[in-house]
């Protein structure tokens, strides 16, 4: 496999991991139900195993290789430590999950119920990278990087795959980006399909709109209400390569806007998702992103892990 995917390896993926994840609906909503001027597509990806996007590409990286005894390991601010354990519970093998201590207790609590050791420590993502890589180091794990290997992207960009069979009219697709697994693996996807991928982000967790304006990837700060799924200290090498040829545009939202973001989904659809998974819709309704005429948008929900009192209470 190359550094990054490509559409042979993203279909790779999908063929490797159908098995195991869902092939996850669209929902289709009126802009007037929304204040909006156009319709949108949603994907939603809160509706995937594990409640978020992740089981996509750490089911291709652990099926990818034969894995060891001791297991795999995993840092996580919460999405991917559960997604991990899930794979490894769905293939039989055990898992280790390191979270920071921003992480809810709802990610906490899916991470212990499908059956791995939670060890929670550090103040944000960066430290229980750290605290994983040296225990995976004295254990001999796989590790299952949150965002930064290759199948991990090309698992990714399954979300891709599938939104282009099921929306192929779409012109536009917005995308909340973290340390950029989803958004690298879905713009290895549409590259040089005209379809401008739009990378948004809690102004709190301004990590690719950094990197891009550096032209590498370098730490950015971390904080606000998305912290504990978007909030990685810098995006990955890997994703980076494609983000700077492939994503249109990189675009900063308040939190204010991403809580109004998580209303509206249940107002409008009664979905239930976390901050980070209402992240992408927050730049439509805040105007951080205002879709060209004639544009035909689609919007990722990536993720639902929270307290449901939280949105819907």
């Amino acid at each position: 496999m190359s550094s990054h995917p490509d559409q042979a390896a993203i279909r790779a993926a999908a063929h490797r991991i159908a098995p195991y994840i869902r092939r996850t609906p669209l929902l289709r909503l009126a802009g007037g139900d929304l204040g909006l001027p156009q319709d949108i597509v949603l994907k939603l990806e809160l509706l995937q195993a594990s409640g978020s996007f992740k089981p996509r590409g750490a089911f291709n990286r652990m099926l990818s290789r034969e894995l060891p005894q001791a297991g795999v390991i995993a840092a996580s601010g919460g999405n991917h430590g559960a997604a991990v354990a899930y794979a490894a519970r769905a293939l039989g093998v055990r898992a280790e999950i390191f979270v920071p201590e921003i992480t809810g207790p709802a990610k906490r609590a899916r991470i212990e119920a499908y059956g791995a050791r939670l060890v929670v420590g550090g103040e944000a993502y960066d430290a229980a990278r750290q605290a994983s890589e040296a225990r995976a180091a004295e254990t001999g794990a796989l590790q299952v990087h949150a965002y930064d290997q290759p199948e991990v992207l090309a698992g990714q960009g399954t979300v891709a795959m599938e939104l282009q069979a099921d929306a192929p009219g779409l012109t536009h697709v917005l995308v909340a980006t973290g340390g950029g697994g989803l958004i690298g693996g879905m713009a290895a996807w549409y590259a040089g399909s005209g379809v401008g991928v739009v990378s948004v982000e809690p102004e709190g967790c301004p990590t690719l709109a950094t990197a891009l304006r550096e032209g590498r990837p370098v730490p950015a700060p971390v904080g606000g209400l998305a912290a504990d799924s978007l909030g990685a200290r810098q995006v990955g090498a890997l994703m980076f390569a494609v983000a700077r040829d492939h994503v249109a545009k990189a675009v900063l939202v308040p939190d204010a806007a991403i809580r109004a973001a998580q209303r509206l989904l249940w107002e409008a659809a009664r979905l239930v998702a976390e901050p980070g998974g209402a992240t992408a819709l927050a730049a439509l309704l805040c105007g951080a992103w205002v879709p060209p005429a004639g544009a035909q948008v689609g919007v990722l929900v990536c993720g639902g892990n929270c307290d449901p009192g939280s949105v819907a209470g």
